[in-house]
């Protein structure tokens, strides 16, 4: 049994999901934290696969999972997302509030070159 706030976090990913959609030219990016890392991929709906992925693991931080790793991935993601010809996508939150973390991040990507 989950406990109410994974529940919550649950029903905010599913209610969020049956509202956006990626496809091949406009690709759905989404943001996963756990205690340690934090986890995006770019994501075509349309066939149900992952175009590109990165992880805070690969930037080698002392914490990968704070908002100065959520600053450095942003800028990361959004590189290797422009190298592989993605210019424009669907931010998608995975069921987080937009805000600390998840908005660093997004700032991040947004400064680097991608349009959300």
């Amino acid at each position: 049994m989950l406990s109410e706030k994974k529940q919550a976090l649950l029903r905010r990913k599913i209610r969020t999901r049956e509202k956006i959609f990626g496809t091949q030219e406009m690709p759905r990016m989404t943001i996963h934290k756990s205690n340690k890392n934090i986890y995006v991929q770019f994501i075509d709906d349309s066939k149900g696969r992952t175009i590109l992925s990165v992880s805070s693991q690969v930037l080698k931080l002392k914490n990968a999972a704070n908002i100065k790793a959520a600053v450095a991935l942003g800028g990361v993601a959004g590189e290797k997302a422009l190298s592989k010809g993605i210019k424009k996508v669907v931010f998608d939150r995975g069921g987080y509030v937009y805000h600390g973390k998840v908005k660093a991040f997004a700032d991040a990507a947004r400064a680097a070159g991608l349009k959300f």
